[in-house]
């Protein structure tokens, strides 16, 4: 559970196991006190064969074969486990041992199958923490997985398996071209794989939000999001998010629960990572195992977080309202080359406009390790722009003590 820009986000990828109890004696108690006798009726009754296929069937036949369980085990210490009796691990003794026992249960997509291997994106919070892997495919069969890659940035990861029991993989629209309001179809495992491939139905709500948390590493999580209302729970997590044709428009990632002040109750706001970031992403983790990003090494502050005394003594003119404000400067990172320093006001990273971090960090990670970027800024009320030659990566940074964001 983690904080983000619009309140308490919900990493929709950990399933807790005494959910559903409660829902059901609440529907066996209703029923019962509702139930009324037929016996005696001469009432016939008849059943009627209807034959229902829409749009929204076919779409979801189309994808369902391609979904599936993602099951994280992960070791637990453990002096009287059920697993060890039946290994004979216990021999009569107390001495814990470790266990890998399931941890928590998510979804995934199968998107491609090559030389003997099926390849599935899931989120990276789906499998973190995790000692070992399986999918349990929408065929029933539970096969284990191997790690190719992950990236707490975007919260994606890829795992592969034997493609022996792989009928069918999905594959991804243009999500450049999302409509507001069009249908949008949500496909996965909410509350785990007991409730594998329940399809959900709703539409596209926005898209391009910002939503930014923090994992249970402490690591930003920032997503570019699609908005949807179509029901997203725990489990769903890296399940398919697809449109009318049947084609993965994102993966599923978060919804929002609460207000940011806890007040308040949300439905209906559930979000997930685009397809055209998550195919570029999923590139690179199949080709290096992590996505290898170009850093500025400063810590910065969103220009809004700043009072009126504070903007004052920044001098900028009315004309400027968003933006970063540089916090430290790391020396012999880029942003010391170029001679950017604490107090300047990053509005433009090339030609785009930077209104937060959130903005600056999306913007940045857009370029490769070796480009050079000019980064528009303002130092004592005056427009200056540095060509910032992006030498230097993520690894390179110092660790930062400082709450402020560090790309």
């Amino acid at each position: 559970m983690s904080k983000g820009n619009f309140g308490k986000m919900l990493l929709t990828g950990v399933v807790g196991g005494a959910i559903a109890l409660g829902g059901s004696a609440i529907y066996q108690n209703t029923t019962n006190n509702n139930a009324t006798s037929t016996s005696g009726s001469s009432v016939p009754v008849k059943t009627v064969k209807v034959d229902v296929n829409t749009d929204t069937t076919a779409a979801i036949k189309k994808v369902s074969n391609a979904v599936v369980s993602v099951l994280n085990y992960q070791n637990q210490s453990s002096s009287d486990d059920v697993f060890n009796s039946i290994f004979g691990q216990n021999s009569g003794n107390s001495q814990s041992s470790a266990t890998s026992s399931l941890a928590s249960e998510g979804s995934g997509v199968i998107y491609k199958k090559e030389d003997g291997k099926a390849y599935i994106v899931t989120n990276n919070h789906v499998v973190e923490g995790a000692n070992s892997l399986e999918v349990l495919l929408a065929g029933g069969q539970k096969v284990k997985a191997t790690l190719v890659g992950t990236d707490a940035y975007t919260d994606l990861a890829v795992l592969k398996i034997d493609d022996n029991d792989v009928k069918e993989v999905a594959t991804f629209a243009d999500s450049s071209n999302l409509t507001i309001g069009e249908p949008a179809i949500a496909v996965g495992s909410p509350l785990g794989s007991e409730f594998a491939n329940t399809a959900t139905e709703g539409i596209v709500s926005a898209i391009n939000r910002q939503v930014s948390m923090q994992n249970d590493e402490g690591q930003n999580v920032n997503v570019n999001a699609i908005q949807t209302d179509a029901a997203i729970n725990p489990g769903n997590s890296g399940g398919a998010l697809i449109n009318i044709e049947g084609q993965v428009i994102g993966i599923t990632q978060s919804k929002l629960t609460t207000t940011q002040d806890g007040s308040t109750s949300v439905e209906g706001m559930g979000f997930a990572i685009p397809s055209n970031d998550v195919v570029n992403i999923i590139a690179k983790l199949e080709k290096d195992g992590k996505v290898i990003r170009p850093a500025l090494g400063i810590t910065m502050v969103d220009l809004s977080q700043f009072s009126t005394d504070d903007l004052n003594q920044l001098k900028l003119p009315d004309s400027v309202t968003g933006g970063v404000v540089v916090h430290t400067v790391q020396s012999g990172m880029p942003a010391s080359t170029a001679g950017l320093k604490a107090g300047d006001v990053i509005t433009k990273i090339g030609d785009t406009t930077i209104t937060s971090s959130t903005d600056l960090q999306s913007a940045l990670y857009k370029y490769n390790i070796g480009d050079t970027v000019a980064i528009t800024y303002y130092r004592d009320g005056k427009s200056h722009t540095a060509n910032v030659k992006l030498n230097k990566s993520t690894s390179d940074l110092q660790q930062s003590s400082s709450s402020s964001q560090n790309p």
